[in-house]
């Protein structure tokens, strides 16, 4: 008789009860100047459990979805900062979904790859002085990427989004969504132009997290 190890058990359990405690509780046509988006606001159990989703099209139209799930950066995203890809990456996928049949990108509150802000600008101050982005976050007592898609998933399945196609090139979050009962039926690689200066950040993904990168 197979036995089901205790962690998935619990998993499966955290899971159950993420989707029972999630509420869509607002949205609104969102115009912008790459389309036409409604914009969801999702909160679930957990304090860290919320974010939004801009959705466009017929999610069970025949093609699947097109989706983003974008970590919120404020250095970047807000200020434009380029020692990372993220708000390339944002503007990119807006620019992508907006052509496509129908997509969704989710936004949400995982900022540093899950260390918070305060901690991501000790990671910064850290790399200041020659580290890497993962060696810093390590230094800080954190794992390389710190984030977990199960809520991510739960908002695609509130949705109806449970085939899709992922803008990402990061296999960690396609193996997460997959776990959690999403069916990303396409990696599609969400790879803008590189500056100068965040090829090493980039680099550093690639050689040290797995991430699929060309051109880096």
């Amino acid at each position: 008789m197979r036995r089901t190890s205790p962690r998935r058990t619990l998993s499966k359990v955290k899971s159950k009860s993420r989707a029972a405690g999630l509420h869509d509780v607002a949205q609104a046509e969102l115009p912008t100047r790459h389309g036409r988006f409604t914009i969801h606001g999702f909160k679930g159990i957990g304090p860290q459990d919320e974010g939004v989703a801009l959705v466009r099209g017929n999610l069970n139209g025949k093609t699947a979805p097109l989706v983003r799930v974008h970590s919120q950066c404020l250095t970047g995203d807000v200020l434009g900062s380029v020692r990372c890809d993220c708000r390339a990456q944002l503007e990119f996928s807006l620019k992508r979904i907006a052509k496509a049949p129908s997509g969704i990108l989710l936004y949400l509150p995982q900022e540093g790859r899950g260390i918070g802000l305060m901690n991501k600008l000790r990671a910064y101050q850290l790399q200041d002085g020659g580290m890497d982005t993962v060696e810093a976050n390590q230094e800080l007592g954190f794992a390389a990427d710190a984030r977990e898609y199960d809520f991510s998933a739960q908002i695609l399945k509130k949705l109806g989004a449970k085939k899709i196609r992922l803008l990402s090139n990061n296999p960690e979050k396609v193996r997460q969504l997959e776990a959690a009962g999403i069916q990303v039926v396409e990696r599609v690689p969400c790879q803008p132009r590189v500056s100068n200066i965040s090829r090493s950040y980039l680099q550093t993904k690639k050689k040290k997290m797995g991430h699929l990168l060309d051109r880096v």
